[in-house]
């Protein structure tokens, strides 16, 4: 009986350490590549981006997503990466005012996808 007990609270140790890790994690790395996309769009809104600066923030986010997978359904990921690389093509074209739109989607996906996998008692139940 007793060790079932500390087998089960072993086990919810882990799980809460688990979440409270994901939780942690996925949210430093939409933070930092959120202040990419940030500096991307000032760039762009001031029309001084151009499309090697564009590429640098996808980069970013290709080495940030083999990591994100285990994390984050593979939905999210490919609607990132969707508007990511729309945005480079919009960038490399010169087309500032299309990349602005795509930017302030990735902006706000960045702020609200780690709110979606915290450990909150909506998402749990």
């Amino acid at each position: 009986m007793v060790k079932s007990i500390a087998a089960i609270l072993t086990a919810i140790a882990l799980l809460i350490g688990a979440a409270i890790f994901e939780c942690y994690y996925v949210s430093e790395q939409f933070d930092s590549f959120g202040k990419e996309l940030h500096t991307l769009y000032l760039k762009t809104e001031n029309e001084t981006a151009n499309i090697e600066d564009a590429k640098a923030v996808q980069t970013s986010w290709e080495e940030r997503k083999e990591h994100l997978h285990v994390w984050i359904p593979h939905n999210d990921v490919s609607r990132i990466d969707d508007y990511m690389s729309e945005t480079v093509r919009l960038i490399g074209e010169k087309e500032y005012s299309y990349a602005l739109a795509n930017l302030e989607i990735l902006i706000h996906l960045c702020s609200c996808l780690p709110e979606t996998y915290s450990p909150a008692l909506e998402n749990i139940f």
